[in-house]
């Protein structure tokens, strides 16, 4: 899956002084909300179909987990070697770029990570099936192509909708296929709400990154669309976010505290939404993905823990 933000503070940290915290730096933590939301949300989802299996629920979140981190990897390197990460790049360290590890040592990182990665999915096709093997597969092929191979993603303004399909619908869809080899329709509601605020980080991030990139050949969907609609396209993704419990609540019966979800959603994006409209230079967006990763993981907290807890009677 691609990786939807650079989470950082306002000024690049000093480099870790272990090698094992480098790795951390490299694998960036703060970027592993958007990954684990959905899993939450989709095992909560089972929950209240009364479809919960533990163990596959947590394969699916070591896997998506997995996934992100090999993702990273594979940016810090292919932006680097591709030359988008430059000294004037503005945001968190990039270790490749810094030259805190070597670029081959990075590249053999993001397939160790991937290979275990796969070891995972194969418990999660042997209780989900051939589609879990698709998705596996289609998903540690992207892990690479988003900024990597022949046709890099991110390059060509595919990014946004690609995180709304894996870090939304598919994820939460396969979380929920892995309990109960099913897939109800409200997984796709699900999916299209924590999708589209994880697209938001990435759009925050794209906004910040928008001349960087342009001078770097990369077009991303922020630089083929202009900085004003860009943020129109934030305000939407978190419009649709806020929306979805409530559209859950009066559709698919979902218990009434879902729509805390969605207030936790647009409130805690109230600060970037502002950043993103009334920001003058890229490093004042450097707080606004921190603000809108952390609205994600209340967001998949909250709606996972009020679904769970709304267990819908059997049949």
């Amino acid at each position: 899956m691609p990786a939807p933000s650079d989470v950082a503070a306002a000024e690049p940290a000093p480099p870790p002084a272990s090698r094992a915290g480098v790795w951390l730096l490299a694998a960036r933590p703060k970027t592993l909300a958007a990954a684990a939301a959905p899993v939450l949300i989709g095992a909560g989802l089972a929950a209240f179909h009364d479809r919960f299996r533990a163990l596959p629920a947590l394969a699916a979140l070591a896997g998506a987990l997995l996934i992100q981190i090999a993702t990273n990897l594979a940016n810090d390197y292919y932006d680097f070697v591709r030359g988008t990460d430059t000294a004037e790049r503005v945001g968190p360290t990039r270790v490749t770029q810094a030259g805190l590890i070597e670029p081959a040592a990075v590249k053999r990182g993001m397939l160790v990570v991937m290979g275990v990665a796969a070891l995972v999915g194969l418990y999660l096709v042997a209780v989900g099936g051939w589609p879990i093997l698709a998705i596996g597969l289609v998903s540690l092929v992207c892990a690479v192509a988003y900024t990597g191979g022949p046709f890099p993603l991110a390059y060509h303004g595919l990014g946004d909708v690609f995180v709304l399909v894996f870090f939304g619908l598919v994820a939460v869809g396969g979380t929920y296929w892995v309990q109960a080899r099913a897939l109800p329709p409200d997984a796709l509601l699900a999916g299209l709400g924590v999708g589209a605020l994880s697209t938001a980080i990435l759009v925050a991030n794209n906004l910040r990154d928008v001349a960087t990139d342009a001078r770097a050949g990369k077009r991303t969907l922020a630089v083929r669309i202009g900085p004003t609609a860009t943020a129109v396209e934030y305000t939407l993704l978190v419009a649709v976010a806020a929306m979805v419990p409530l559209a859950g609540i009066l559709i698919h019966g979902w218990p009434v505290p879902a729509v805390v979800a969605g207030a936790l959603a647009a409130a805690g994006c109230v600060r970037p939404l502002v950043t993103v409209w009334r920001h003058r230079s890229p490093q004042e967006l450097i707080p606004a993905l921190g603000q809108t990763a952390r609205a994600v993981a209340l967001y998949g907290i909250a709606l996972a823990a009020a679904l769970a807890w709304g267990l819908r009677p059997p049949g």
